[in-house]
């Protein structure tokens, strides 16, 4: 996502909720888990949530309802961030965890604030239980990098979605050009070779702006989940991290290629500035976004994090079934 001053007051009270908790046993209902960007799996009979975080942030629990944290990813910053995207400390954005071929691999932003200094990190486990004797994280560095004045799109925001034909294809991007998709070597370290990349989303950007600055083609936090013949694409438009005055969105479009091109309900294509609203901020929530989408135990259910107004713009976890019309459009009540 887009981070901005104004955010890094948030997220560093996140950062001392999670480093202050009484025990690690301590358990927090959902509404009162603080938190940006937040992703989920289950493994057994337990679900694990990552999020932004100092050293990516990490809880667990057995009903979705009732959380208790768990130690950070990484203890220390990785060094090959720390060398290659300056300002970065440990303070690790927008990851996204998935099970394939044995492994839950880990994806993780390193960033610079409003920069695309950026890169995108890869790391491994083969168990997420902290207990067992297997738990061990083994950081792959770094998948892919963007560079002020050479590329126009950000590195940050990863989402891994496998094809039919068990092709990994990671998905991207935060403002600049938009939405990007590449398609990643077997063991998913690194851009498979011929290069493949597309273009998802975007937003109007107004031209006169320095390729160095974020810009105003406010589209981020891409996911994609498969439902019935289609390919569905989550993005957040408009912006996060500003307290009561965020206005963050989340919007949809679909296709039965994983390239896309991603339709909304009208027929537009996102990559020409299309989507169709799936939720946005109520009385009880000034924004909501940066979304996950899972099909777990027979539901599907939509995660985000939502700007709480009672809390005077307090970053909360939201979780909230997901259904659908009989179109194949979602539905998620909020």
């Amino acid at each position: 996502m887009k981070h901005i001053i104004f955010s890094f007051i948030f997220l560093a009270a996140a950062s001392a909720a999670y480093a202050s908790s009484p025990k690690k046993s301590s358990v927090i209902p959902t509404s009162k888990v603080m938190t940006h960007d937040p992703v989920l799996a289950k493994q057994g009979d337990t679900y694990y949530l990552f999020a932004t975080g100092q050293g990516i942030s990490v809880m667990s629990s057995k009903d979705l309802k009732n959380w208790k944290f768990e130690k950070p990813v990484f203890e220390e910053a990785p060094q090959w961030a720390v060398e290659t995207v300056k300002g970065y400390n440990g303070h690790t954005w927008a990851p996204d965890i998935i099970f394939h071929n044995g492994l839950y691999h880990l994806f993780y932003s390193c960033s610079a604030f409003g920069k695309n200094t950026s890169a995108i990190g890869h790391a491994t486990n083969p168990t997420l239980d902290p207990s067992s004797p297997d738990f061990k994280w083994t950081d792959h560095g770094k998948v892919i990098q963007s560079v002020p004045n050479r590329d126009m799109w950000n590195a940050i925001d990863p989402n891994i979605i496998i094809d039919e034909n068990g092709t990994p294809w990671m998905n991207f991007g935060s403002f600049w050009d938009g939405i990007k998709m590449v398609k990643l070597t077997p063991d998913m370290n690194g851009v498979a070779q011929p290069e493949e990349w597309y273009s998802l989303s975007r937003r109007q950007r107004t031209f006169n702006l320095d390729e160095e600055n974020a810009g105003d083609g406010a589209v981020e936090a891409p996911f994609i989940m498969k439902h019935g013949d289609y390919y569905y694409l989550f993005v957040s438009f408009d912006y996060c991290c500003k307290g009561l005055k965020s206005n963050y969105k989340v919007m949809v479009g679909r296709s039965k290629a994983v390239t896309g091109p991603y339709l909304d309900k009208d027929g537009k294509a996102m990559d020409k500035g299309g989507g169709s609203l799936v939720i946005q901020g109520n009385k009880d929530y000034a924004g909501v976004g940066h979304n996950a989408a899972y099909h777990l135990d027979g539901k599907d259910y939509f995660i985000s994090h939502a700007y709480s107004v009672a809390e005077e713009g307090a970053p909360k976890l939201i979780i909230r079934e997901m259904t659908w019309t009989p179109d194949g459009w979602p539905i998620v009540n909020f």
